[in-house]
């Protein structure tokens, strides 16, 4: 049954963006919480995502750049709280890696999952 759980997640067509980061199945549970799966499955309040299922009319951040997960990460001016270093788009897969395995990052995303869910008007374009 694994096996073919195994074969299922590695053939499938959704979760793509999850499956990057955990290319194998597991009988054992993470340790993510929802905001972790909001941030790397980049499913949540982020106009990138809100516009690509016709949910919004703008993709833009109120700060004037695309509202991606990553952006709020790591150059929006409203989160730079919580701000990471910018990986190089050839990189961005093994970042997201390694912010996943490394709970001082995840603290970080949980930190901007909450304050944008909290504040939802102010990283919208009016």
């Amino acid at each position: 049954m694994l096996e073919e759980w195994q074969t299922s997640w590695k053939n499938g067509d959704t979760g793509r963006k999850i499956y990057n980061i955990l290319p194998s199945v597991i009988l054992r549970p993470t340790n993510w919480i929802r905001e972790d799966v909001i941030f790397f499955s980049q499913h949540g309040p982020f106009p990138a995502y809100l516009k690509r299922f016709h949910l919004s009319d703008s993709d833009f951040c109120s700060c004037g750049r695309i509202g991606t997960a990553l952006h709020y990460a790591t150059e929006c001016i409203y989160t730079v709280s919580w701000h990471m270093r910018k990986p190089a788009p050839n990189f961005e897969q093994e970042w997201l890696k390694r912010v996943a395995n490394n709970l001082v990052s995840r603290q970080k995303i949980r930190g901007i999952i909450k304050f944008n869910s909290e504040n939802r008007d102010l990283f919208r374009l009016p």
